[in-house]
């Protein structure tokens, strides 16, 4: 995991993210924690457990958003899954225990990446042996007009006919094998067909209603060890056999016993779940007892353990879960977290409050944060040759329909603001390939925006605010 300070951290978040400090300082406290426990005496570690936190705000405030920035800046497994998605088990459908398999999935194929970029340098000059004698073999067969390593006959000073020795033809067999190498560093043969014998991996039988990913750990694993492979020949570019052929010399090169024990390892001490919509397997009220409120406690209790901490069996081996970071968040319309199993409460307590979004808000979305949606808009026009200027007026215009919108309509958030953006410009990125001119410039005003969306704002039309 990167060791970036919390400030560091939420000066990252404030790139992309406007508003929002609490959530900001709160999720990157937690991760720097990580990084102190590692600091840690052993024995010591052990005892501090992660502080698990609830976000809760409306939907379109930047919760999802925070977590998505979060898994980019740190180097550790991260996750997001939507609690609504899991069952109970003995239910059809995926339980729990499967979020932390993905999250292992995750870490594999990150620390495998690592692992292959060690050994590129040498798994590549393996690939361009592979290729120059593919391409050898082509030429002969093709006739290609590239020089062989052939026998070659001479007179001796008696007019007798010797042969060149050994040394002198493998002398002549490097050297066509070394021009062809510089001509295909060159890119000469890159279009070029070859035939190559490719290993195509069998999919796991499905076993009655279940995949791979809902059987027992240890039976999925034993049936993908019982499917043969199966290998066949296949025509294809130079170009896309050296990619085909770099993935068979990485993994002959690569520890894959060392990439799975980094891997679980990884999971367990810096691993992260941000489980969404934690609201909706929460149970408003009491004495409820409709089989949805049975479901969602039923998802509470198979969730607890998780959290707690457990041993969940994977197809790599056990993972325990006491020290991977949870981060829940919901909206929390129609539920409070109180509705979640007291157990469950405790095992999260930070809880931090998102607040709803306002006109001020909105303009500095549309302008503050890198890749901002005018910036997007700018960009994407740009390369159908037009100048896209906004008016300082036409930011105020758009965040105000954006705040009226939320409050007259539904409240998604800034979520509105990618809409209004679509329906300012929806007839310009029409017409925008006939509208090509050299330095052709349009200028987006408050009045174009507020004549744009008129008719929508007058009619209250609900289905053009639908994203």
């Amino acid at each position: 995991m990167k060791e970036l300070t919390p400030r560091e951290i939420v000066a990252q978040l404030d790139r992309f993210i406007i508003g929002q400090d609490n959530a900001k300082r709160a999720v990157a406290v937690a991760v720097r924690n990580r990084w102190r426990r590692r600091q840690l005496d052993p024995d010591l570690a052990k005892e501090v457990a992660p502080k698990n936190i609830i976000m809760i705000g409306p939907t379109g405030v930047g919760k999802t958003e925070i977590a998505r920035r979060l898994s980019n800046l740190v180097n550790a497994p991260f996750i997001k899954v939507e609690a609504s998605k899991y069952t109970e088990v003995g239910y059809h459908g995926r339980d729990v225990e499967s979020m932390i398999r993905d999250l292992l999935e995750l870490a594999v194929d990150m620390v495998r990446s690592e692992h292959a970029e060690t050994v590129r340098e040498q798994a590549e000059a393996a690939v361009e042996e592979r290729l120059v004698s593919l391409l050898l073999g082509e030429a002969i067969g093709s006739h290609i007009d590239v020089p062989q390593p052939v026998a070659v006959f001479d007179n001796d000073a008696d007019g007798e006919i010797v042969t060149t020795t050994a040394a002198q033809q493998e002398e002549s067999r490097k050297l066509v094998r070394r021009r062809m190498s510089e001509k295909l560093r060159q890119g000469v043969f890159e279009d070029r067909e070859i035939e190559i014998t490719i290993d195509e991996k069998q999919v796991v039988p499905i076993i009655g209603m279940m995949g791979p990913d809902q059987m027992d750990p240890a039976l999925s694993s034993m049936l993908e060890n019982l499917v043969p492979s199966k290998t066949r020949r296949r025509k294809v570019t130079v170009a896309r056999a050296r990619t085909i052929l770099l993935e068979e010399e990485t993994e002959k090169l690569i520890d894959k016993e060392k990439i799975i024990e980094q891997a679980v390892e990884r999971t367990e001490q810096t691993g992260i779940v941000f489980l969404d919509e934690i609201d909706k397997i929460a149970s408003p009220g009491e004495g409820k007892t409709g089989s949805a409120d049975v479901s969602r406690q039923g998802v509470q209790r198979d969730l607890l353990p998780i959290v707690e901490g457990s041993a969940v069996s994977t197809r790599y081996g056990v993972v325990h879960t006491d020290q991977i970071l949870f981060i829940a968040a919901g909206a929390f319309h129609s539920a409070s977290v109180s509705d979640l199993m007291p157990e469950l409460q405790g095992r999260f307590p930070i809880r931090v409050e998102l607040n709803a979004l306002n006109k001020d808000d909105f303009k500095r979305i549309l302008i503050e944060p890198d890749a901002s949606l005018t910036m997007q808009q700018e960009a994407m026009l740009a390369t159908e040759g037009l100048k896209i200027k906004f008016a300082d007026d036409s930011i105020d215009a758009m965040a105000e329909l954006a705040a009226e919108a939320n409050n007259n309509l539904e409240n998604i958030g800034a979520r509105r603001l990618m809409t209004i953006m679509e329906c300012v410009f929806e007839q310009i990125s029409f017409d925008a390939p006939e509208m090509k001119k050299a330095d052709k410039k349009i200028e987006i005003t408050a009045d174009f925006v507020r004549e744009r969306l008129a008719e929508i704002m007058k009619d209250e039309d609900l289905s053009k605010f639908v994203l």
